[in-house]
């Protein structure tokens, strides 16, 4: 199994490891310090190493902070995490706080008196980051204090060591480009940003443009490392060459020069002495590398990561990789759909349904050689109330059997070489009572909403957001989460920048990946989300228009659940597409699957009636 059912926190653990952190802030002179979930390279999944927050609050989401004062502590998270914040952490030493509505920055105006001292890891905080703590503290009289030492490494008695594993190379039927020709295309837009050198610090980044990946953090195919990217193609690669192969090596010593991660911060004061100008996402970059460049005569020219757009934006083998994957995924998903359809009520629990999904995806991999690198991320299973716990993670004291009446939230995703996925099912345990039918299809007609959009180019996600949630607000109600996240190409299930969500400023550009989830949380009964991975299709002229429009492939093919479906409640256009769509995912999976799968497969993907 690629996931661990343990419990993922223990709050006990919190107040020792509090104290000794107020006793370390105390001796060093400073009043609080600031914790985030994120590393050096910003990732959604980090090390064991580098798991402070958890480590220190019990808190295990993706995204938060916590401010530890000598007499106060504070953890703020976005909506996914409000529940689950509480069940993981010691209400008696928490306060709780919002990270998008009341962030820290807007938090030390209003709650810290003039002269306090707050210390910060500037490894662990982005120059964007920084520079609104730093105008903030100003204002409020705060002094904002860069540490060479994180103190909860100081305290931290049993941290982990640094992951060391084998770098694989992607190959180029996967990858569709050539390393090389990458890096020539990375070199010319670093140049063009009037920069002489670029510091690539996402790791994701470093996956794609050296078309390698790696095995260092969970559910995600990535080696840590840095890269130095020159506008004259004089490329340095930071990595631990214990992590290399003879043929590894000697593939990437012809694109760049391999040096070990503790020369890293040498090399950047190196070139800074020499006046280069050295590009540093505000996003994505640490604050201590603007420090480096700018202590030591170096130019900071702020500019985004020069792999990130032409990563997201999928080439023809990474998108005929994807949907290949997705058509392996959907099988298995058909499988275990047809698997929880066979058991009742009280049948079955959360973490039983997670293994046999496992399960089905390798033996669908087997049976395609392609095998299950690893689940995208942990699979969400969430039955009853905890389905109403937005990113809900099943562990041995939290698991419940799948009971009658109740809705049943699985949102799970494969990482394959060919492809990543990442798919929403809501599945009735029993038979679902009115409201739950009724919500379910206002849901479903957000997700079909976005399916069928048409767009001119220049679009962002924030353009669109508000169409998967018109249904839902038409009734009063509405959802925590962005309704979409980038999805890599074997790598990470959440890539950016490109979202659909309030916050998505980014154009949505041909051959980027997405998800469409919109969903429903009832705190204390049940959750409804539905998803499918879309791709942004290449401009066309629509019959009459005056412009080329750009639309949404789906990508996912599995089908949705006919039961939890009030067909009064579509439009014509949107019955028509779930049909279309449900003839599409029998085609297409239909020759994957035979016997019990296909006999469920072919009722499951029958044309909706009022009767449904």
């Amino acid at each position: 199994m690629f996931q661990s059912f343990d419990s993922t926190s223990d709050p006990s653990l919190a107040s020792p490891r509090i104290a000794a952190l107020r006793a370390w802030l105390a001796a060093n002179g400073l009043d609080g310090f600031f914790v985030p979930r994120a590393d050096e390279h910003q990732g959604e999944y980090v090390p064991a190493r580098a798991a402070r927050l958890k480590w220190l609050t019990g808190f295990s989401g993706s995204a938060g902070v916590a401010l530890v004062l000598a007499d106060r502590a504070v953890i703020f998270v976005d909506g996914r995490y409000t529940l689950q914040v509480r069940q993981e952490t010691d209400p008696a030493i928490f306060t709780y706080d919002n990270l998008v509505e009341n962030p820290p920055s807007v938090w030390i105006g209003d709650n810290l008196e003039s002269g306090t001292r707050l210390g910060f890891d500037p490894w662990l905080h982005t120059t964007g980051e920084t520079d609104t703590l730093k105008k903030a503290a100003k204002k409020a009289g705060v002094d904002l204090v860069p540490l060479d030492r994180n103190p909860v490494d100081a305290v931290w008695e049993d941290q982990p060591a640094p992951p060391v594993t084998p770098v694989e190379l992607h190959p180029l039927a996967f990858a569709g480009e050539l390393a090389r020709d990458k890096l020539a295309r990375l070199a010319a837009a670093i140049e063009a940003e009037g920069a002489t050198h670029a510091v690539l610090t996402d790791p994701s980044s470093i996956a794609w443009a050296f078309n390698i990946r790696g095995n260092d953090v969970p559910h995600t195919p990535l080696a840590l490392g840095f890269a130095i990217l020159a506008a004259d193609g004089s490329h340095l690669l930071f990595m631990d060459k214990a992590k290399f192969s003879r043929e590894v090596e000697a593939y990437l010593t012809q694109l760049a020069e391999p040096h070990q991660p503790d020369e890293f911060e040498a090399a950047v004061a190196a070139l800074a002495r020499k006046g280069a100008r050295i590009a540093l996402d505000p996003v994505l970059a640490a604050e201590k590398l603007r420090m480096l460049v700018e202590d030591n005569g170096g130019t900071v020219v702020s500019a985004p990561d020069p792999a990130r757009i032409p990563r997201a934006a999928k080439n023809k083998a990474e998108l005929d990789g994807s949907r290949a994957a997705h058509r392996r995924d959907g099988a298995a998903v058909a499988a275990m759909l047809c698997w929880l359809d066979r058991h009742r009520p009280g049948g079955t629990d959360e973490i039983r349904a997670v293994e046999a999904l496992e399960d089905f995806r390798r033996r669908a991999g087997e049976e395609t050689q392609m095998p299950l690198r690893d689940v995208s991320f942990e699979t969400i299973s969430g039955s009853g109330p905890n389905g109403a716990v937005i990113h809900y993670r099943v562990s041995r004291a939290t698991n419940r059997k799948l009971g009658d009446g109740e809705l049943f939230l699985l949102d799970s995703g494969a990482q394959y070489q060919d492809g990543t996925t990442d798919i929403t099912r809501t599945i009735p345990i029993g038979k679902p009572s009115g409201e739950m039918r009724q919500r379910y299809t206002l849901v479903l007609k957000g997700l079909i909403d976005i399916s069928i959009l048409r767009f001119p180019a220049g679009t962002r996600g924030s353009d669109i957001d508000a169409l998967a949630r018109v249904a839902l607000w038409r009734h009063g109600l509405d959802y925590a989460h962005g309704t979409g996240h980038g999805v890599g190409s074997y790598l990470a299930v959440h890539e950016g920048p490109q979202r659909i969500a309030k916050t998505g400023m980014e154009r949505l550009r041909e051959g980027m990946i997405l998800s469409n989830e919109p969903g429903y949380y009832k705190e204390g009964h049940y959750g409804i989300r539905v998803e499918n991975l879309i791709v942004v299709t290449p401009a066309e002229p629509i019959d009459g228009g005056e412009i080329a429009m750009h639309g949404f492939e789906t990508l996912t093919l599995a089908p949705f659940d006919r039961r939890m479906i009030v067909p009064e409640l579509l439009l014509p256009e949107e019955r028509d597409w779930l049909d279309a769509y449900h003839a599409r995912v029998l085609a297409e999976i239909g020759p994957m699957v035979d016997g019990e799968v296909l006999k469920w497969l072919e009722k499951a993907c029958a044309p909706l009636t009022p009767e449904a």
